[in-house]
């Protein structure tokens, strides 16, 4: 259905864009082995791979929402000197090569880190750990929900928030009965993108946590590992990760749709 106020070559260019992304995933399917596809994505490497990635990935989730939403509600419902320094700095992952943000890390968390030196006295070893593959899918998909919830938070505006505190409700009270559902479904979105981006993380992952079956190797590295070796068994697990990555895409919606219609 075309809408006429769409002038048809941009109709024709947004054709050409949606050839130039769905291209390449229509190509990569004509290259599965479908006759040995379910061995090949339940191999003993393949399901280790799998399961590290969804256990790291919703721990990293949870990792960002218990720092995301604080950090969000800061930047949106307060000012700061500075203020728009911090929210760069959060921000920087966003546009950080994830091999960079592997190196921060280890020289954070490194057994020779700034604080890492702290851990290793302890007897805690972060890097190269299971550990480590939440800390590197958290640094890169927190910046994703503190985007989408401030965003949310300065749609919302503050009058519901104001009308309550002149009823005589406590700060917190106004956060937990008036903000929080306000953008429940900003932080429910929110956290949908931070588990996609933590679940497709490999390059700061890679650099801090290494690459070891059942503890640090998630589907990203099993499936580049399995491109040199098995390039049939790499396609397979790619299809997974795509499948995976389309029901995220597919929930994000749902959930900004909601997010859009409270707003209203």
């Amino acid at each position: 259905m075309t809408n006429s106020a769409v002038p048809r070559w941009i109709v024709v260019i947004a054709a050409v864009g949606a050839v130039f992304v769905l291209l390449p995933i229509v190509a990569m399917t004509t290259r599965v082995d479908w006759v040995h596809f379910l061995p090949l994505i339940t191999s003993p490497s393949s399901r280790d791979a799998l399961l590290l990635s969804l256990r790291t990935s919703l721990s990293a989730t949870a990792v960002c929402v218990v720092l995301g939403v604080p950090m969000s509600l800061v930047l949106a419902r307060t000012t700061f000197p500075g203020q728009r320094a911090v929210r760069a700095l959060v921000l920087l992952p966003l546009v950080l090569p994830p091999v960079i943000g592997g190196i921060a890390l280890l020289a954070a968390y490194g057994r020779t880190g700034l604080l890492g030196k702290t851990f290793e006295v302890l007897g805690v070893q972060i890097a190269f750990s299971t550990t480590a593959v939440v800390l590197a899918q958290s640094f890169v998909a927190l910046p994703f929900l503190v985007l989408s919830l401030e965003g949310a938070l300065r749609i919302a505006g503050t009058r519901y928030e104001a009308v309550a505190a002149t009823l005589g409700a406590s700060p917190s009270t106004v956060l937990w009965r008036v903000t929080m559902p306000l953008v429940l479904p900003a932080i429910l979105s929110g956290a949908v993108l931070s588990f996609a981006r933590a679940l497709g993380e490999f390059g700061a992952t890679l650099t801090f946590a290494g690459s070891l079956q059942g503890v640090t190797r998630t589907l990203p590295l099993e499936i580049y590992l399995q491109r040199e070796t098995d390039p049939d068994a790499a396609v397979a697990l790619a299809l997974v990760l795509v499948v995976v990555s389309l029901l995220v895409v597919g929930l994000t919606l749902r959930t900004s749709g909601i997010t859009r219609r409270s707003a209203l």
